[in-house]
Order: structure tokens, then C-alpha cells, then sequence
């Protein structure tokens, strides 16, 4: 479609010239064809200064416009990519586990307790499944814009609730002493569905990472702007070089390739925030425990 372009206004810009002046602008016109073609870059020192200068500054621009595009498509290929590799490299496991508790509950002999353990391990990793694709479909509706997130002033006390509630079980299990320290409640620019997501991840990584006996808590600092809304643990910390990764989709720490995880939630959580016009920061150290704030921004006006 460019190239029709450029070649329809050359076409009418030598309507009136000599045969002379045709010829030679038809080479011309040919030269930056071919140059825009190939990708090669125009210069103007390929053409005489005078009327076709400015045109020839279009044509540049042009060309630079497509090769942006070329570009941006060339990185999107490669996300694409990178993304299916990560998503199968996520499903296999699970699958893989899948697939051996199967072999093993077709085993002849196999003992009533055995077949009840393994049944409760297979029952594990289809939970494991269930969360990894759920969470896959919800960071593909937050890049594509795909659902409506819509952004209303919410009170924030009852989005917090909901997130505690969700891994209070987990809590209980690891008997995690679990502190929330008493704040007023306060309206905050958030879509509390998605929000309480935010919450969920960052308390489960902190259950995950964290002792059997350890502490957990959760403070709101209000501020003029934002409200910051901290969840901290004495758990294993984070190393400092890899507090700038921890946010990147599918990236995980080598020091916890061994325990469950998908590398998704901070990502994820991250995105949520960034349609919020809100933010996360982090502040850890290693062997002792991690603090991860969230800030919302506090409630907007509405104009008349």
C-alpha cells in the first residue's frame, strides 16, 4: 500500500515535465523503490536538492515507519514464541505427574491407603493445572484488553478480607501467625475482583516462602496521593540482584526451582495494577523476609 502510494504522487509530480525530465525522474523513482524495498536506507545525497526534496523527506519517513512496523512485528513473533515454550514448560510437569499416578493406580496388588495417597496427588495437580491455565487466560484478558476491567472508588477493607479469606486455610496449615493491623477503611481507585487478585498472589508467595511458625502481616499507610498497602513475611527473602526479574512473566529465582510455582503471579499482578493507575515495590532481604507494597491511588473525584 506505501509503495502505491509513493509511486501514485511521483507519477503526478512529473505529469507536466519533458521526456527528458520523465526519463529521468522514472530512474529516479525506480532507485527509491528499489531502495525502499531492499531497506536500504535513502539519503539526499541520492537526489538533487530542489522541488522533489521535500517528498524525498517523506519517503524517508515512510520508510522508517515501515521498518518500525517490521520490527514490532518481529518482536511480536518472538513473544509468541517465548510464550508457548513457557506455557508448555509449565503444563508438563503436572502432566508428567498425571500421567505416573495413572500407571501406578492401574497397578495390580496396589493397597487401598496407597491408592487413596496417589488419588489425592493426582486431584493436586489437576488443581495445579487448573490454576496455571486460569491464570494464563487472565493475563491474556489483561494484555489484549479483552474483558472490561473497569476502575471504580471501592472501599479497600473488604477487597483485603476477601484475599485473607482465600489462603486463611493455608495460613491455618502452616501455622503462620497471621497480624492485620487495625486501619480505617478508606475508599481507593481499584476493580476489587482484580485487586483481591493481587492480594491472593502476594500472600500466597508469602505462605509458600515462609516457615511453618513464621509471621505474615498486612499494614495500610495512608499517604495524600496513594494508600499503601504493605504484606510482609519473615520468610526466605529474595536475593537483591533479582528484585528487578521478579516481576517478568514466567521468571523464577534458581533458588526456588524446587518448590511449586509458575513464575505468572507477580506478572500478573503487576499488569492488574498498571490499568489501576497504582503501582508495586519491594523491599528484601534474603534469609529474612520480604515486604511487598501495593499503592492505590486514593479516591477521585468525581468532576461535574
Amino acid at each position: 500500500m506505501w509503495l502505491t502510494i509513493i509511486l501514485a504522487v511521483l507519477l503526478c509530480l512529473t505529469a507536466g515535465n519533458s521526456i527528458y525530465q520523465k526519463r529521468r525522474t522514472y530512474r529516479m523513482i525506480d532507485c527509491l523503490l528499489d531502495s525502499v524495498l531492499s531497506q536500504e536506507p535513502v539519503a539526499y545525497s541520492d537526489v538533487e536538492e530542489g522541488e522533489y526534496s521535500a517528498l524525498i523527506s517523506k519517503i524517508m519517513q515512510i520508510q522508517e515507519v515501515l521498518g518500525n512496523h517490521a520490527k514490532d512485528a518481529e518482536k511480536e513473533k518472538e513473544q509468541v514464541k517465548s510464550l508457548v515454550s513457557n506455557m508448555s514448560h509449565q503444563l508438563k510437569t503436572p502432566l508428567a505427574n498425571l500421567s505416573l499416578y495413572a500407571e501406578i493406580l492401574e497397578e495390580e496388588g496396589i493397597s487401598q491407603e496407597r491408592r487413596a495417597e496417589f488419588a489425592d496427588k493426582m486431584n493436586r495437580q489437576v488443581e495445579r493445572l487448573n490454576w496455571i491455565v486460569g491464570s494464563l487466560s487472565k493475563m491474556a484478558k489483561l494484555e489484549q484488553n479483552i474483558d472490561g476491567f473497569e476502575v471504580n472508588n471501592t472501599n479497600i477493607r473488604q477487597t483485603i478480607l476477601d484475599a485473607v479469606d482465600a489462603v486463611y486455610e493455608k495460613l491455618e496449615k502452616k501455622e503462620i501467625r497471621f497480624i492485620m493491623e487495625p486501619f480505617e477503611d478508606r475508599q481507593l481507585y481499584h476493580n476489587r475482583k482484580w485487586t483481591a487478585e493481587v492480594f491472593v498472589n502476594l500472600l500466597e508467595n508469602a505462605v509458600k516462602y515462609t516457615g511453618k511458625g513464621g509471621s505474615i502481616s498486612i499494614r495500610v499507610w495512608p499517604y495524600e496521593i496513594y494508600t499503601e498497602i504493605q504484606i510482609a513475611d519473615n520468610g526466605n527473602g529474595i536475593p537483591q540482584e533479582e528484585l528487578t526479574d521478579i516481576f517478568q512473566r514466567f521468571y523464577r529465582s534458581p533458588e526456588v526451582e524446587n518448590v511449586e510455582g509458575s513464575g505468572i503471579g507477580l506478572y500478573l499482578s503487576n499488569l492488574i495494577l498498571e490499568k489501576e493507575k497504582g503501582y508495586i515495590t519491594v523491599v528484601s532481604e534474603y534469609g529474612k523476609g520480604s515486604c511487598f507494597s501495593v499503592f492505590l491511588q486514593n479516591c477521585k473525584l468525581k468532576k461535574d
